[in-house]
């Protein structure tokens, strides 16, 4: 097994196998700071993940919808998993479209506990964000070993990754 292998095979335990997961999710706000540089945002989202991409169930007019629709690269972490990394945000659309059937159900699942206290699909603005993740680092006992993770490529970076 690679160690890009290994290191996927170890986020989809961590991540994986229809958890309800809290993430970190920075994206970059619609207007500057005062002194005229980008501004980070972020937030905690419940997420889905599956075969390199979290799923979020969300509002498309929130904040950090609009803030993706201008610039996609987003930032996310694990909360408790020492796991960081960077992607691109995809709005799939409103949850009820016919596309958005087979990840609408398996979020559903793993959200059955909140998930129609907090959504209304019937508002076509409730939308499922796609995060897809493109490198990462997943840090393994604290520093006891590092996957630096390139997920287009799907192998192993060897100048370091995300920290």
């Amino acid at each position: 097994m690679t160690m890009y292998e290994e290191g996927i095979k170890l986020v989809d335990e961590t991540f994986g196998n229809g958890k309800d997961n809290i993430i970190s999710l920075g994206t970059i706000a619609r207007e500057n700071s005062s002194d005229g540089k980008p501004r980070p945002v972020v937030r905690s989202v419940d997420a889905y993940y599956e075969e390199g991409v979290f799923y979020v169930v969300t509002h498309g007019k929130s904040n950090k919808m609009l803030q993706i629709s201008e610039n996609p690269e987003v930032s996310v972490s694990g909360c408790m998993e020492m796991f960081t990394a960077s992607g691109i945000g995809e709005n799939l659309g409103w949850v009820l479209s016919p596309q958005n059937a087979e990840i609408r159900n398996k979020l559903r699942t793993s959200f059955a506990e909140w998930y129609d206290m907090a959504n209304n699909e019937q508002d076509e603005n409730c939308c499922i964000l796609a995060i897809h993740l493109t490198k990462g680092t997943l840090n393994v006992n604290h520093w006891e070993k590092l996957y630096h993770l390139d997920f287009i490529n799907k192998t192993t970076m060897t100048n370091g990754g995300i920290f």
